[in-house]
């Protein structure tokens, strides 16, 4: 309800009669007074209907540091930091509804959300009279059913260039790592698997 409607409830409250008629006109102190009254529950009816928004992180504003204290936010395996309103409610939501996997597939489809291409490589014992030269197979035990290979695609290794590098500025060996993405592969992956991260080189 508004200030209007609480001043037209009050109002209509009144005893009947000729005094009390002349009361409710604007100007009369029992109208001031009651005027005053209205505007102050329609500014705890306003406020009440905001706390019912808050209570919903997609329209939170008062109260979305709270919800990003609950969610855990700011993520720590997240270079950027949501910085707009909408970021940061957007980052709330994905992290509430967030739903871990352990798929092959869902891993991909988790480095593509973080704007990465990459082949996860799933290693099988050698087998003799089954395995064949060139495939993902290791030797030794089915233990190596326990490594996954992450390969991730695009130039993120440099190399030094005689004639582009400076000697004593660039490294030998530079190495673009995507943190983000091993942050939060290690943080869903199972207890038992060991991820290794591989990066290609740059083009000449």
């Amino acid at each position: 309800m508004t200030a209007t409607d609480y001043l037209e409830l009050m109002l209509s409250l009144l005893p009947n009669g000729q005094l009390w008629d002349d009361l409710r006109q604007p100007g009369s102190g029992v109208y001031e007074l009651l005027s005053a009254l209205a505007e102050e529950f329609g500014r705890v009816d306003a406020r009440a209907r905001q706390l019912r928004s808050e209570m919903d992180p997609r329209y939170a504003t008062e109260l979305l540091r709270e919800w990003e204290d609950f969610a855990g936010l700011p993520d720590p395996c997240t270079n950027a930091k949501a910085v707009t309103l909408q970021e940061r409610r957007a980052a709330v939501v994905s992290k509430l509804t967030y739903r871990a996997g352990q798929t092959k597939a869902f891993y991909v489809g988790l480095a593509t959300a973080l704007g990465y291409s990459i082949t996860i490589i799933e290693y099988a014992p050698w087998v003799c009279g089954l395995s064949r030269l060139g495939t993902d197979t290791l030797c030794g035990g089915h233990n190596v059913r326990q490594h996954w290979r992450v390969r991730v695609h695009g130039p993120r290794v440099g190399r030094f260039r005689t004639g582009t590098s400076q000697c004593g500025i660039d490294l030998l060996t530079k190495i673009s790592r995507a943190y983000d993405l091993e942050c939060r592969f290690k943080r869903n992956n199972q207890g038992h698997r060991n991820l290794h991260f591989t990066y290609e080189g740059t083009r000449p």
